[in-house]
C-alpha cells in the first residue's frame, strides 16, 4: 500500500517495521459531547485504511485513545453537575454506539488519559532529567520548546516565526502563540476534585501529553504510522514528536497519515451557523449511519469533502445522503441479481463471506471489482474505489454469466465493500418488480424533463400517479416507489 506522509510530504509505500503486524496509533475524541460528522470523516477514513491493510492480508494493531482529562472535559463535567468519570463514561458510550452504527472496526487498544497518569509523570520525569521541560513557580511543568532543535518539522515551520520563552498553559492555542507548552498543569480552584498527586506538586497532564505516554505503552518508542485529522498537525502532534522524540531518542513514527476537514454546504461546520450535524440529528432525518458513511468516503482524504445539507430552497434534506442511498440501493440491486444467478443455479452458498472469511481473497477471486481495491492501495483513493465499483456494475450482465463467474462476481463485490466498510443492503424488492409499461412511462417522463418540457413530464407524472405509482427526480437518474 502506498499513502501521503505528512512528514516528507511524499506518498511512500507502508510496511510493518517488525516485517510481521503494522502498528497504528490515532487521536480519539474528546469525549465532552457528541462527535460530529467532521469528527467521523475521519474516524471514517482511518477504518477504511485499516480495513484495507487488513484485507491485503496484514495483521494490525490499531490503538485509539480518549480524551478524558482536559480543559473541556473538567468545565462541562462541572457545569453539569458530575463527576468527571460520570461525565465522560456517558459520551463515551455514546461515541461507542455511533462507531457501531457506521460499521467502525473497534480499536485493539482504547486507553484512556486519566487510567495513565503514572505513565505520563514517567515521561515528564525524563524529560526533565535530559534538560527539556522546566518546572515553573506555582508547580507547573513546561516543555522548553527551544531545546528539541527539529521542533516544526511536521508543520513546516519556519523557526523564526515560533516565539520562543513564554509559556501556554491552555491545552489547545492557534500559530502565534507557539511557546513552551505544559506538560504538567498545577492544580487551581477551577479543576474542583479532578487532580492527581505528582513529584511537583498536586495537578493533572496537559493534553499533548497523553498521546505521547500511549504511543510509547502500547506500540513502544516508534512504531509504524500515527494519524488525526489535518487540524492537529500543529500544535498537538508537533508537540507529541517534540516530547517523544527528546525522551526517547528515537523517531515516534514511521508514517504520519493526516485528513482533511469536512465542510457543510462549502462552510465550515459550527454550532453558531446552524450547521453543526451528529449522527442522532441524520437518523432523525431517516437516513442510516451506512448512508452516512458512503457519504464520508466519497472524497479523498486529502481533500475538503463538502456535505451537502440544505437543497436549493434551503430545506435542510440532506442531498448528500440521498445520493449515498440511491448509490448504495443499486449496488443492492447488483448484489442480488449475481446471488439470483449462482443460488438458483447451485444453491445456497455455504461458505460465509463476512470480513473475517474474506482477508486476503487472492486478486484472481476479486472479478472485476479487483480495480476498485488497488485503488485503495494507491493512496486510499476512496472516490476512486467507489467509481470503479459502478464501472464494474454498469458493465456487467449477470444474466450472462455462469453460476460459477457469478459467485466470484459477488465475492469480489462483498470484498470491495468490506474494505470501504459499507453494509450492503436488502435491495428493495417492490421497486425491483416494477411492471414494464409503468417504466415505460417514467423513461418518457424522464426524457420530456431532460428536453425541458415541463407540460408532458407533468402530465406523465399524473398518468404515473394514477397508476399508483411515485417517481422521485434524482440528479443522475430518478426512482419509482409505490405511493404510500
Amino acid at each position: 500500500m502506498k499513502l501521503h506522509d505528512t512528514l516528507s510530504r511524499t506518498v511512500r509505500d507502508l510496511r510493518p517495521r517488525d516485517g510481521r503486524t503494522f502498528r497504528f496509533y490515532c487521536c480519539g475524541p474528546t469525549v465532552y459531547g457528541p462527535a460530529h460528522i467532521g469528527n467521523f470523516r475521519t474516524f471514517v477514513l482511518q477504518d477504511v485504511f485499516r480495513r484495507t491493510i487488513e484485507l491485503s492480508g496484514v495483521p494490525t494493531r490499531h490503538v485509539r485513545n480518549l480524551t478524558d482529562v482536559d480543559d473541556k472535559t473538567i468545565r462541562d463535567s462541572q457545569a453539569a453537575g458530575q463527576t468527571l468519570v460520570e461525565f465522560t463514561r456517558h459520551w463515551t458510550e455514546r461515541f461507542h454506539e455511533d462507531c457501531a452504527k457506521l460499521n467502525l472496526l473497534p480499536p485493539h487498544e482504547e486507553p484512556g488519559a486519566v487510567g495513565h497518569i503514572p505513565q505520563q509523570i514517567a515521561l515528564i520525569e525524563a524529560l526533565m532529567e535530559k534538560g527539556h521541560a522546566y518546572r515553573s513557580e506555582d508547580g507547573s511543568v513546561y516543555y522548553k520548546v527551544s531545546s528539541f532543535g527539529e521542533y516544526g518539522k511536521l508543520s513546516h515551520l519556519d523557526r523564526r516565526e515560533l516565539r520562543l520563552g513564554a509559556a501556554v498553559a491552555d491545552d489547545e492555542y492557534e500559530k502565534d502563540s507557539v511557546a513552551d507548552f505544559a506538560l504538567w498543569k498545577a492544580r487551581k480552584p477551577e479543576d474542583g476534585d479532578n487532580w492527581w498527586d505528582s513529584p511537583w506538586g498536586p495537578g493533572r497532564p496537559g493534553w499533548h501529553l497523553e498521546c505521547s505516554a500511549m504511543c510509547r505503552e502500547y506500540l513502544g518508542e516508534t512504531f509504524d504510522l500515527h494519524s488525526g485529522g489535518v487540524d492537529l498537525i500543529f500544535p498537538h502532534h508537533e508537540n507529541e514528536i517534540a516530547q517523544s522524540e527528546a525522551a526517547t531518542g528515537h523517531p515516534m513514527a514511521d508514517h504520519w497519515f493526516h485528513l482533511t476537514h469536512l465542510l457543510v454546504d462549502g462552510g465550515k461546520m459550527s454550532k453558531s451557523l446552524g450547521n453543526f450535524h451528529t449522527l442522532d440529528q441524520i437518523e432523525a432525518a431517516g437516513f442510516t449511519g451506512n448512508d452516512l458513511r458512503y457519504a464520508l468516503i466519497s472524497a479523498h482524504y486529502r481533500q475538503p469533502l463538502n456535505f451537502v445539507a440544505r437543497d436549493k430552497e434551503g430545506k435542510e434534506s440532506f442531498p448528500s445522503l440521498a445520493g449515498a442511498r440511491q448509490a448504495l440501493e443499486r449496488i443492492a440491486k447488483f448484489d442480488a441479481a449475481l446471488r439470483e444467478r449462482f443460488e438458483t443455479q447451485q444453491g445456497t452458498v455455504a461458505d460465509s463471506t463476512g470480513y473475517d472469511q474474506l482477508r486476503a481473497l487472492p486478486e484472481a477471486d476479486r472479478g472485476a471489482f479487483a480495480p476498485a481495491f488497488e485503488a485503495l492501495l494507491n493512496d486510499l483513493n476512496t472516490p476512486d474505489a467507489l467509481g470503479r465499483v459502478f464501472s464494474a456494475i454498469r458493465e456487467g450482465k449477470p444474466a450472462e454469466l455462469s453460476p460459477d463467474e457469478a459467485l466470484r462476481e459477488w465475492r469480489g463485490l462483498r470484498f470491495v465493500m468490506e474494505a470501504l466498510g459499507l453494509r450492503v443492503p436488502e435491495p428493495d424488492r417492490e421497486s425491483a418488480e416494477i411492471p414494464e409499461a409503468v417504466r415505460a412511462l417514467a423513461e418518457k417522463r424522464w426524457a420530456a424533463r431532460a428536453a425541458k418540457d415541463w407540460a408532458t413530464a407533468d402530465s406523465l407524472r399524473a398518468e404515473l400517479g394514477e397508476l399508483g405509482w411515485e417517481m422521485k427526480d434524482g440528479r443522475e437518474g430518478y426512482e419509482l416507489a409505490p405511493k404510500g
